[in-house]
C-alpha cells in the first residue's frame, strides 16, 4: 500500500492529509491568516497519530507546489524536504490550481464544462489556468489582470467554473451567463490524494536537493509605512 503524507500551504489554509493508494484517510485543516508557521508541524504529527502510522510507516511526502503565498509555499517545502530528508522518502509535488481543480471535479461528477481555478494574488490579478474534466490543460498557468474580456475565448460558447479565493473578486466583472462561480474551499490537501498516487506509481519524484516552490512571480519586499 502507498501510504503518502500530503502538505498544502499555497494560500490562507493550512491543510495536512494521509492518503493510501490513492484514497484519502485522515485530514486536519483551518484556515486563518500566517497559520502555517506554528500550525503546520503540529497538524502533521496530529495526523500520524490519529492515522496509528510511524514516519517509517511512509511511502512519500507530497506538496502542493504552487503558484501562491510566498510565504505559505516556502513553509510547506521546507517541511516536506526535511521530512523526505530525515526519512529518505520521495518528495512528491504536485501543482496546486490542478489539485483545486480535481477537487472540484471529483464532487461535480455531472459537470460537463471547463474549470478555472483562482488564487488571489492583489487587486484584480489572479494565479490561475483552465482546465477540461479530464484535467488536460486548457490554458496554461499565469498571473492574469482580471477585466470584463477576460477567458472571453471560452465564456462565448462554453460553461466555464471558476473556484479558489481569486473567484469571489471576479464576478463582479465576469457577468456572462456561462461564466459559474463556486464559493467553496479546494485548497485542501485532500485534493492531492489520487495525483499523488498516480505520480507515486509512476515513480515521478523530484530531487529533493534542487526542488523549489512554483511562486510564479519573483518575491519583492516592501518597506513597511513610518508611523506618523
Amino acid at each position: 500500500m502507498a501510504k503518502i503524507l500530503q502538505i498544502e500551504t499555497a494560500t490562507s489554509v493550512c491543510s495536512v492529509a494521509i492518503s493510501i493508494n490513492g484514497e484519502t484517510k485522515f485530514i486536519k485543516e483551518e484556515i486563518g491568516q500566517n497559520l502555517h508557521a506554528s500550525k503546520l508541524t503540529l497538524f502533521i504529527d496530529e495526523v500520524m497519530k490519529t492515522a496509528g502510522l510511524s514516519y517509517a510507516d511512509l511511502d512519500a511526502i507530497a506538496i502542493s507546489k504552487g503558484p501562491g503565498s510566498y510565504t505559505g509555499l516556502r513553509i510547506g517545502v521546507s517541511t516536506a524536504k526535511g521530512l523526505c530528508y530525515a526519512l529518505n522518502k520521495p518528495l512528491i509535488a504536485i501543482e496546486t490550481l490542478k489539485m483545486m481543480a480535481a477537487g472540484f471535479i471529483t464532487q461535480s461528477p455531472e459537470y460537463r464544462g471547463l474549470v478555472c481555478p483562482m488564487i488571489d494574488a492583489r487587486r484584480m490579478e489572479v494565479y490561475t489556468s483552465v482546465f477540461d474534466i479530464k484535467l488536460n490543460i486548457v490554458e496554461e498557468t499565469s498571473a492574469k489582470i482580471i477585466d470584463e474580456n477576460s477567458f472571453e475565448t471560452y465564456i462565448s460558447n462554453q460553461i466555464i467554473t471558476f473556484i479558489g479565493d481569486g473567484s469571489s473578486k471576479c464576478s463582479a466583472t465576469l457577468t456572462a451567463s456561462n461564466a459559474k462561480f463556486v464559493n467553496h474551499n479546494f485548497n485542501s490537501a485532500a485534493n492531492m490524494s489520487q495525483l499523488a498516487y498516480n505520480q507515486f506509481k509512476s515513480k515521478s519524484f523530484e530531487d529533493v536537493a534542487y526542488f523549489e516552490p512554483f511562486y510564479l512571480k519573483d518575491f519583492v519586499l516592501t518597506q513597511p509605512k513610518k508611523k506618523v
